[in-house]
């Protein structure tokens, strides 16, 4: 299988696997997981080029970040491990969300995460969620801090609007900029994509699947996953919401039987093809806990679209019923 190209990590970034790998789902969130085929996962991704890997403390309170230590150690020279600060999620209310930008905060995380980690230091460090209470200026200017000390290289926001992107980048260059963007999610072509391509930021999207929706893996939230897993608290994964939605899916599947691929795979090339159409480097890091999806979503960097096909994908996001989030005020697409 041919390996992975490079991108560049926005202009103040290094060259990565122009695809990245979400591990959130390992160990948090999508419910049981075979913790062998995970491992050998990382192993696979890594094999394939891959060699962008994306946590976060939050994600099963450190557990994530304690899961990749030993594939960290055994590959610290060859891959890029980014990870962030700032969420808390309540456990009585897995909706809850509290943010927590403060300084002295950041600089207990980052020390906390470099001992989960268990490396000296974390290539790409993100302020996971936006606190309006605290200045941005503020919150970057204590990661600047920790680019200074040696114990973070680069640094990243997630779900900030292009104005936040702008005001952090003037204390300090930001190397990427993660948030959700699928055929589903669009809303930061706005302000946000325009702004990082102006800025040389990169563009790192979550969720480029949709949390596997895109993919036909399930239809609704609420009869085809476990209880656990958090998409059935995703309003546009549940009830009417997920009926009309999985309707919308039909031109993904023309055109993956055009192409002999999966739909996954046209999805994951729409994301990429964003690159070309908005003037940035765009780094999705689609998340899995199987060998075998790793294959499949690494070769949609293979898939290019057509400007038909393009155009045949062009309506569906503004057909989407439903938040992405069932508190979306913790997004940039509330602050915009």
């Amino acid at each position: 299988m041919t390996p992975l190209t490079t991108t560049r990590l926005g202009t103040h970034g290094p060259a990565v696997g122009a695809q990245g790998l979400g591990c959130m789902g390992m160990s948090f969130a999508y419910g049981p997981t075979d913790a062998q085929e995970a491992r050998a996962t990382l192993e696979r991704a890594l094999e394939l080029g891959v060699t962008f890997y994306d946590t976060a403390d939050v994600y099963g309170d450190g557990d994530n970040e304690r899961f990749l230590a030993p594939f960290l150690k055994a590959h610290r020279d060859d891959i890029f491990v980014a990870t962030k600060f700032a969420l808390s999620i309540n456990p009585d209310d897995p909706t809850g969300r509290h943010v927590n930008n403060d300084p002295s905060y950041i600089r207990a995380a980052v020390d906390a995460s470099l001992q989960r980690l268990g490396t000296d230091s974390i290539d790409l460090y993100y302020m996971h969620r936006r606190n309006p209470a605290v200045p941005i200026e503020e919150s970057v200017g204590t990661m600047a801090e920790l680019v200074q000390a040696g114990k973070v290289k680069h640094l990243g926001l997630s779900e900030v609007t292009g104005s936040e992107l702008r005001a952090a980048h003037a204390v300090h260059p930001i190397a990427a900029l993660q948030s959700e963007w699928s055929l589903f999610s669009r809303d930061i072509e706005q302000g946000v994509v325009p702004t990082a391509a102006d800025l040389g930021v990169a563009l790192v999207p979550y969720s480029p699947l949709g949390r596997g929706f895109l993919t036909g893996s399930f239809a609704n939230a609420d009869s085809d996953l476990s209880a656990q897993d958090f998409r059935r608290l995703q309003p546009r994964f549940t009830g009417a919401n997920a009926t009309a939605n999985a309707g919308l899916l039909e031109p993904i599947r023309a055109v993956a039987d055009a192409h002999d691929v999966t739909p996954a795979q046209i999805a994951l090339a729409w994301v990429h093809q964003r690159a070309d159409v908005h003037g940035l480097p765009v780094i999705p890091i689609p998340g899995t806990r199987s060998r075998h999806r790793v294959e499949e979503n690494t070769a949609a960097t293979r898939v290019t679209l057509t400007a038909e096909e393009l155009s045949l994908l062009e309506p569906i996001a503004a057909q989407v019923s439903g938040d992405r989030y069932a508190d979306m005020s913790f997004t940039s697409a509330n602050r915009a």
